[in-house]
């Protein structure tokens, strides 16, 4: 009797763990597609801000460029204007 009381409570215990493990499938296979979609959206958005970066890059560089004509052009104009200052005489 004992035996039959333990394969009775053995299969009753089976029978009653399957569905939870069923029901905990369900539910990791649910978490798992939306840690694949935020993975995907990550990914995404990981893109664009490559693209972005690149972007504000080549506008860093071109106003350095631009910074470093300016910079000579405006000590261009200060020799000028130290030459021009020099030459003159003034009469007392």
């Amino acid at each position: 009797m004992t035996r039959k009381n333990t394969w009775a409570t053995l299969i009753a215990a089976v029978a009653l763990s399957l569905p939870l493990t069923a029901c905990k499938d369900t539910k990791t296979l649910q978490e798992n597609e939306q840690l694949k979609a935020h993975v995907a959206e990550l990914q995404k958005e990981n893109g664009e801000m490559g693209n972005n970066l690149e972007t504000i890059t080549a506008a860093r560089d071109a106003l350095m460029k631009e910074n470093e004509a300016l910079k000579a052009e405006l000590k261009a104009r200060k020799t000028k204007r130290t030459k021009a200052a020099s030459g003159k005489h003034r009469r007392r």
